[in-house]
């Protein structure tokens, strides 16, 4: 999942970002609206966390160019104001959830992974194939009942795959929504996470290489 934290205390933005890394979520940073629109315009983002009380390009502007782009992201917003009647006008403007400060980190994670299955066809709580389950709340995966130990990434990574149901999907797709815009596009990145993913899953092997397409489960 590819999130964007829009957020002008720096401090505040690069700790959100590094909870949501932490969770395997690919984050960019915007310490503006200007720099959020942006980069909205070239990155299709899943989920869009807004704060509403940005200098310059307001939050609510942000949302209302997000809205009339009719963008396929999903907004949550935050705010320092928790009233009613600034979460209802927040909603109003189009934001699909509002979230006031402060808040605990792992409601912010929960609700950024609501949305995120919203902002995309919707697929089950629970992906299997076979004898492999994966639950993207919990962050467990399993195959024939073991727990797999796999990296955030990794597990990023198989999360997508069985999410495509059998669809091939490109490197260059995954590198965009498993990945950061840190991520190097000529990097071997991609090959040696499915390397090590394979190993960790065992035989029979799971994970299959399309020639000059991809992978797929």
């Amino acid at each position: 999942m590819r999130v964007l934290v829009v957020e002008d205390q720096r401090q505040l933005a690069d700790s959100v970002a590094r909870v949501l890394r932490r969770e395997g979520l690919a984050v960019d940073v915007a310490y503006d609206g200007g720099a959020a629109l942006e980069r909205t315009d070239v990155v299709e983002y899943d989920v869009v966390v807004l704060d509403r009380d940005l200098p310059g390009v307001h939050g609510d502007d942000v949302c209302r160019a997000l809205v009339a782009r009719e963008a396929p992201s999903r907004v949550l917003m935050l705010t320092a104001s928790g009233t009613i009647a600034q979460r209802v006008e927040g909603l109003g403007l189009g934001a699909d959830d509002y979230l006031p400060k402060p808040f605990a980190y792992a409601e912010l994670v929960a609700r950024i992974r609501a949305l995120g299955r919203r902002s995309r066809p919707a697929v089950p709580p629970i992906l299997v194939h076979g004898d492999l389950r994966l639950d993207p709340a919990q962050r467990v995966a399993t195959r024939d009942g073991a727990r797999l130990a796999l990296s955030p990434k990794e597990f990023a990574v198989l999360e997508h795959l069985l999410a495509g149901r059998g669809r091939v999907v490109s490197a260059e797709e995954l590198l965009d929504r498993v990945w950061d815009e840190a991520a190097d596009p000529f990097t071997t990145t991609v090959k040696a996470t499915i390397n090590r993913l394979r190993t960790k899953l065992g035989e029979p092997p799971l994970i299959e290489t399309v020639a000059r397409a991809g992978y797929r489960i």
